[in-house]
């Protein structure tokens, strides 16, 4: 019997370096969203949701959230890893205040499906950006002008209250936001394959938690394009 092992690929090890960074990102954004599902619910479950939706809370929570994401973008590169950890939590806990007031609006078994859908839409786009021997990074300018197209487009008709404008910037971001999962997952994939896992811990948890933030992002609002056609009205 040969006793000789197979020699191992660069290829495989990168693509091993880069499994282990996934993992990380997955984990952080599983957190996330964990956080953000229990504080929702346990929130509406006692009636603060309501609180916020009458109260300028709500502004200010959708403000907070914006703010702290394009924060941690600017300044990820600036901010110790534990900073970066500790305001990814408080991101993912405004957003379950933000989000409690969803069952206001929606009943609970319809969220619980529209997560569901959600869920197997977005595990399948992420295989695809993971396996797929095709080059995303062109999809990275187009799906950024479509975002902006349907970010503009939603503050119009909040104006107009056109439901044909409504449905279609609906329709058009479920695909917006599937097609950037993929080119996302592939994109976070390469910074494994390129050397972060190497650059020491501090870079490994920033990339983690900023790789998470990405896909967190479009999670969230893949479901709430969703919710749009399967969230199931209180009134």
């Amino acid at each position: 019997m040969d006793s000789k092992a197979a020699p191992i690929s660069i290829s495989q090890v990168r693509q091993d370096v880069a499994s282990i960074f996934l993992a990380k990102v997955f984990n952080w954004m599983a957190v996330g969203l964990g956080i953000t599902g229990l504080v929702a619910y346990a929130t509406a479950a006692t009636g603060l949701a309501v609180t916020i939706s009458r109260s300028p809370l709500f502004i200010v929570l959708a403000i907070g959230t914006i703010g702290l994401v394009f924060f941690l973008s600017a300044r990820i590169n600036k901010i110790q890893a534990g900073t970066a950890s500790a305001l990814f939590v408080g991101y993912a806990v405004l957003n379950g205040l933000f989000f409690s007031t969803l069952f206001l609006r929606y009943t609970g078994s319809s969220i619980a499906g529209t997560f569901l859908i959600t869920a197997g839409m977005f595990g399948a786009m992420a295989v695809y950006g993971l396996v797929t021997k095709r080059d995303l990074s062109g999809w990275g300018s187009f799906l950024f002008m479509g975002l902006i197209g349907i970010i503009i487009a939603m503050v119009v008709n909040i104006f107009l209250q056109s439901p044909a404008v409504y449905w279609v910037t609906s329709m058009i971001g479920v695909l917006i936001f599937t097609g950037l999962t993929a080119y996302d997952v592939q994109k976070i994939k390469r910074m494994g394959e390129e050397g972060i896992m190497s650059q020491g811990q501090e870079a490994i948890v920033k990339g983690s938690i900023m790789g998470a933030l990405a896909l967190y992002l479009d999670f969230i609002n893949l479901f709430l394009m969703l919710l749009r056609f399967f969230g199931g009205s209180r009134n």
